[in-house]
């Protein structure tokens, strides 16, 4: 097991596991605080079950010994994070006092990107990098290029940057059936997307139904991207169940969660976990009962599904051909196969649009408007999309959708004939989902990972699952995929009881601890160690 993996494991069976000190917080808690705390809980939005576990385990906290041990254990992790990201070589810390030659800087950038060990550029990740093509490369590093002082903000200056992102919405928006009113933006990526929607539904309801405590109802499989757009834009997040069979959300909850407050309802197509498509149909249909606006998620597979039809694959509405669909957001940089850090949001019609928008007129500065969270963006991003997407065209795209939906059914079809693994619901797109009731999943996730595969872990339930890209389609991928899941599974069985080790054992783990904020700052120490530079050294050799 990896030094710090080990500690986080071991520290987190240190403090959850035995009688103390959480079994004594939690009835000095409930003795002392009594109906003073029931008061302030009953009458939240929260159930009462969720809120009462927050409460024991924030209360916790405050007890000193306590305090001293998560602390401590914290302290261990976060050490162990920094050990692990500080052996990536020498670091610059100040600026060089000479400027560095291009050679020089050329050389470095080649260093820097060949840190890592995993091989991407031959089908081993999930999804991350969607399509690898050397010409491609060339083709949007010189439009990137051109284009790479360009700035949006300022249209009268570069108004064939804003005509590019233009096109680019609406070669969107009539791939998604959008009428004449159809309209959106570019954003830097999904997040962005499913965040102006909600900033704009949030503002929406405020202006035209003066609602002040907003909620949205979403699936708990839905991005959480909703859940940090709510957190910045202070909606609360209704969250409902899937069918366990299925893994669709479950309609009915749906329809009982919904109260006047509600100002969006949000359905993925496919969601992430396990590839599978809400029924958009029957959310759209209650949109229209309750006169609420409702989101397609579609930033995963969006620039999939909407060429399945012509790639020969059947599939159920999910567009602005449903009545009652009021937005999509939809990801060019995955299948697109745009550089990163372009999105598409679309509205099916302006006046949704102009709430998202934010709009200053009394600045001294002068009129201010701007479409997304940036003012200034970056018209090289823009230029490179447009470049993309006219590359492949219509055709290619559903080539190249064909040929990612017959692997991924193909490596559908032989996992689910071995035995002791199951797939999640019936993939929508090119996400498989895994989960086994022989053995921890997670034994297989990290005999995979020790093959040089690097799969995406799942919690509640535990799983795995495989995003597949166009590197998949490539002669021999996938059936190498299928075969060491194959081979593994085999070996699994013959010690199904094994403990998880290595770093798949921190999910599994993490999953049983119940106070869910200690979770949170293990996570905060490993985005810590990203930013990681020695406080000892003035600039590398």
């Amino acid at each position: 097991m990896e030094p710090h993996l080990r500690l986080v494991t071991g520290s987190i069976d240190r403090v959850f596991t035995g009688r103390q000190p959480w079994q004594i917080v939690a009835i000095t808690t409930t003795t002392v605080l009594g109906s003073i705390w029931l008061c302030q809980v009953l009458f939240q939005e929260e159930s009462l079950y969720r809120r009462a576990k927050k409460k024991v385990f924030k209360l916790a906290r405050l007890i000193p010994a306590v305090r001293r041990r998560v602390d401590a254990e914290i302290e261990k992790i976060n050490a162990g994070f920094i050990k692990d990201i500080s052996q990536t070589g020498n670091y610059y810390t100040e600026l060089p006092h000479d400027s560095m030659g291009q050679a020089e800087i050329l050389k470095k950038v080649d260093e820097y990107l060949d840190l890592g060990h995993y091989r991407w550029k031959e089908g081993f990740i999930s999804g991350a990098v969607y399509y690898y093509n050397p010409e491609l490369i060339k083709l949007v590093t010189e439009v990137y290029g051109k284009a790479s002082y360009t700035n949006p903000l300022h249209p009268d200056v570069f108004p064939g940057v804003c005509k590019m992102e233009a096109e680019v919405v609406r070669m969107t928006a009539t791939l998604f059936h959008g009428g004449p009113a159809a309209c959106g933006t570019m954003t830097t990526g999904g997040t962005e997307s499913i965040m102006m929607a909600c900033k704009a539904y949030r503002d929406y309801a405020n202006d035209q139904r003066g609602i002040t405590k907003p909620n949205m109802v979403l699936p708990v499989t839905a991005h959480t991207g909703f859940d940090k757009a709510a957190k910045y834009l202070g909606i609360y997040t209704k969250v409902v169940p899937v069918n366990g069979d299925t893994t669709e959300v479950d309609i009915a909850a749906m329809e009982r969660a919904i109260n006047r407050n509600t100002v969006m309802l949000v359905g993925s197509a496919p969601n992430f976990p396990y590839g599978t498509m809400d029924d958009i149909e029957a959310i759209a249909a209650l949109g229209r009962k309750y006169n609420i606006p409702v989101h397609v998620d579609a930033c995963l597979g969006g620039f999939l599904i909407v060429f399945m039809k012509r790639a020969g694959y059947p599939v159920r509405p999910f567009d602005f051909s449903i009545p009652g669909v009021t937005s999509i957001s939809a990801d060019t940089h995955k299948y697109g196969f745009t550089p990163k850090g372009s999105s598409v949001i679309l509205y099916s019609e302006k006046v949704y649009r102009h709430y998202q928008y934010t709009v200053t007129t009394e600045w001294p500065g002068g009129v201010y408007g701007s479409p997304t969270v940036n003012g200034s963006r970056a018209g090289g991003i823009i230029a490179a999309t447009w470049a993309t997407m006219m590359n492949f065209g219509l055709d290619g795209y559903v080539e190249a959708t064909k040929r990612i939906i017959d692997t991924t059914r193909y490596i559908e079809q032989e996992l689910r004939a071995i035995k002791n693994i199951f797939i999640f619901g019936t993939p929508a797109t090119s996400v498989i989902g895994i989960g086994s009731r022989d053995f921890d999943i997670f034994l297989l996730g990290g005999e995979l990972s020790n093959l040089g595969w690097n799969l995406n872990s799942l919690q509640f339930p535990s799983g795995i699952h495989i995003c597949v890209t166009y590197m998949h389609t490539e002669a021999g991928v996938a059936d190498k995929f299928i075969q060491d899941v194959r081979s593994k599974v085999a070996l699994i069985m013959k010690n199904p009881t094994k403990p998880v080790e290595g770093k798949m054992a921190i999910y599994g783990v993490a999953q049983s601890v119940p106070d869910r904020e200690l979770i949170g700052d293990f996570t905060k120490c490993f985005i810590d160690s990203m930013y990681y530079t020695p406080v000892d050294q003035k600039a590398a050799k």
